[in-house]
């Protein structure tokens, strides 16, 4: 029953968060809110909904190691599997990508996150901290999206992910609705199940919310991704990895630390923070030195994820 609960909330979790985009970015257009904002805030935030409410829940409910675990364990996931795993079906063609900017952004954001993170505690000092380095993040985007939409390259900033210009208003509010109700919902079948199932195999939260819970808030990147991989259009797939570990880092952390204190399990601090890292610095050659990612290196990310999972679980 405890891996029926944690597969049927993990189901709700992600199809909330879909709906509470949906609603989210056509109310927003609607009331007049600029495509441009809604693009970088509402649709970034709302993607992120799923490991926002399950970081929240974990912290309300005592089990930290799973709100930290998540973020982690999904950042190591992004990078090693949802970049991985599509290119063994095919050539990645990310050397296309112009992401340097974003990538610097993401390396200082990981080393600013470890850094906080030997103080040994997550907390509201800390999460203000974060959040004010989320806000200089989206400064920027919007700075750089100001400068795109003057030389008239805006085109797909005119369209938020969800977009519905014809969308009644009874249908926005459903998909709020859902979006309200499912994402709290879907958070607590899916922390009561996985703290179960720690329990039960005698492994702790953390090693849970790195391996079950992260893996399963990523699979919608890598569906996305691998779909992308197969048509051919996996040009923005790296961008897209690094702006969601970037949020995941300085916004899901930074919220989930002002509800509730998130001490930092020392074994983060040996290990996990640090292949997180790793990870993060193994991009390098795709995003300076405009390397493809081949079927080898598909090989190579996804072998050292197994491994990763493989030394964690043991």
């Amino acid at each position: 029953m405890d891996w029926l609960f944690a597969a049927v909330g993990l189901v709700i979790l992600l199809l909330a968060g879909d709906a509470l985009v949906k609603g989210a970015v056509n109310l927003s257009l609607r009331v007049g809110i600029p495509a441009l904002i809604v693009s970088l805030t509402i649709v970034a935030f709302g993607t992120s909904a799923p490991e926002l409410l399950i970081s929240i829940t974990a912290g309300l409910e005592g089990v930290p190691g799973i709100a930290l675990g998540n973020v982690v364990g999904s950042n190591t996931a992004n990078i090693l599997l949802v970049l991985g795993v599509p290119a063994l079906l095919a050539t990645m063609h990310t050397g296309a990508c112009e992401s340097r900017k974003s990538y610097v952004m993401m390396l200082a954001g990981s080393v600013l996150f470890i850094g906080l993170a030997f103080l040994g505690e997550f907390n509201i000092a800390t999460g203000l901290i974060l959040l004010a380095a989320l806000a200089l993040v989206l400064l920027d985007a919007v700075r750089d999206a100001r400068a795109h939409r003057a030389a008239g390259q805006d085109a797909e900033l005119e369209e938020p992910e969800g977009a519905d210009p014809d969308m009644p208003w009874w249908k926005i509010c459903m998909f709020l609705a859902l979006g309200l109700i499912g994402l709290p919902l879907g958070a607590q079948l899916l922390l009561e199940g996985a703290v179960n199932i720690a329990r039960s195999f005698g492994v702790s939260e953390t090693v849970i919310g790195l391996t079950l819970v992260a893996l399963g808030t990523s699979l919608p990147e890598l569906a996305t991704t691998v779909m992308a991989a197969l048509r051919r259009q996996a040009d923005v797939a790296l961008g897209n990895v690094i702006g969601s570990n970037m949020f995941n880092l300085l916004a899901i952390i930074g919220i989930a630390s002002l509800v509730a204190p998130i001490p930092v399990d020392p074994a983060f601090l040996r290990f996990d923070l640090w292949v997180m890292l790793g990870a993060s610095v193994l991009l390098f050659p795709f995003v300076f030195m405009k390397r493809d990612i081949t079927r080898a290196w598909g090989v190579i990310l996804t072998g050292l994820y197994l491994a990763y999972v493989i030394v964690v679980l043991i």
